[in-house]
């Protein structure tokens, strides 16, 4: 009995902890891209791991004339982000679509990723999906 009690409460202890595990794949609100969350450094960050368009995808929005070319697969576009209480703060977020950096912040929302990116005052908030 106190066998099965204790695997249990492993299995319950195991389910809480992934819960609150942001790393791992995500499908974007618009459904067009999948990034990947990951930790480097003691910070979080999210590279594009697919796209609707395919894997030759070039980043032709990015003010930097020079990134134009590049293929946006492997682009981080989740930065610097770090836990505070329930949230990961203080990163950025990259926008592929009009080629702008945000400050940004991410949490969990039950199996759901909320995403924001802020300009001062102003904000957007998607939903991710796990994959």
């Amino acid at each position: 009995m106190k066998r099965i009690l204790f695997s249990i409460m492993i299995g319950l202890i195991a389910t809480m902890g992934y819960g609150q595990d942001i790393k791992g794949k995500w499908l974007t609100e618009a459904g067009d891209a999948q990034v990947e969350i990951y930790e480097q450094n003691g910070k979080v960050n999210g590279k594009i791991v697919w796209l609707q368009k395919g894997p030759d995808t070039k980043d032709v929005h990015n003010k930097d004339k020079k990134l134009q070319s590049r293929k946006l697969m492997g682009v981080n576009i989740l930065s610097g982000l770090s836990k505070k209480k329930d949230k990961w703060e203080d990163g950025r977020i990259y926008n592929p679509k009009n080629g702008k950096d945000y400050k940004c912040s991410i949490w969990l929302e039950g199996n759901k990723l909320k995403v924001r990116g802020y300009i001062g005052f102003l904000y957007e908030t998607q939903t991710w999906t796990r994959k």
